[in-house]
């Protein structure tokens, strides 16, 4: 692997990329499957309920099957392995507990130089069949893991300017590095 991998906390979240095209060849080992899925267990989540469910597909089989049962995530035929995450409908922090459970497997796969994309259009019927979920969990995210086919140098992404989105003590002071105390 490359050697600017096995960053630190805040050069992962700084530098990950979201990448739909996965590198067929090269398939991602199964220590960085079982940091991923670990990673999704060890999320913190609603009164720690550990609601959420997680399916791992790996088989390109099960993965052709996922990208025809979606609407907006045909590119993950090509991944290396994918993600449902499933939540519990009545826990109305659901969404919230899904987000932070995807955040720390994709920081932890790109910790690995493996890249992600999410993605939430799919035919539910059509996955509860084909994936054997059951009705008590509401389909919540899908994320799609893979080397990624053009090199990524680890340089920081483009992103809105701080002092243009947060602020400091009230909206509308902007938050700029030598204001912070």
């Amino acid at each position: 692997m490359d050697a600017w991998f096995y960053m630190d906390a805040y050069e992962t979240v700084v530098t990950k990329l979201e990448t739909r095209e996965f590198d067929s060849k090269k398939p991602v080992p199964r220590d960085i499957k079982v940091k991923v899925m670990d990673a999704a267990r060890s999320t913190a989540s609603g009164m720690n309920s550990q609601h959420w469910r997680f399916i791992l597909l790996q088989d390109s089989r099960n993965l052709k099957q996922l990208a025809d049962d979606s609407s907006t995530g045909k590119w993950v035929a090509a991944a290396g392995f994918a993600v449902i995450v499933l939540t519990d409908p009545k826990m109305p922090f659901r969404g919230i507990d899904a987000g932070r459970a995807v955040q720390n497997m994709q920081i932890t796969a790109w910790n690995f130089g493996v890249s992600s994309r999410v993605y939430t259009g799919f035919n539910e019927q059509k996955m509860r069949i084909d994936y054997a979920i059951p009705s008590s969990f509401e389909i919540t995210i899908i994320v799609g893991f893979g080397f990624p086919t053009k090199k990524i140098t680890g340089k920081r992404k483009k992103r809105v300017p701080l002092d243009e989105i947060a602020y400091l003590e009230k909206y509308g002071n902007k938050l700029e590095k030598d204001n912070i105390s």
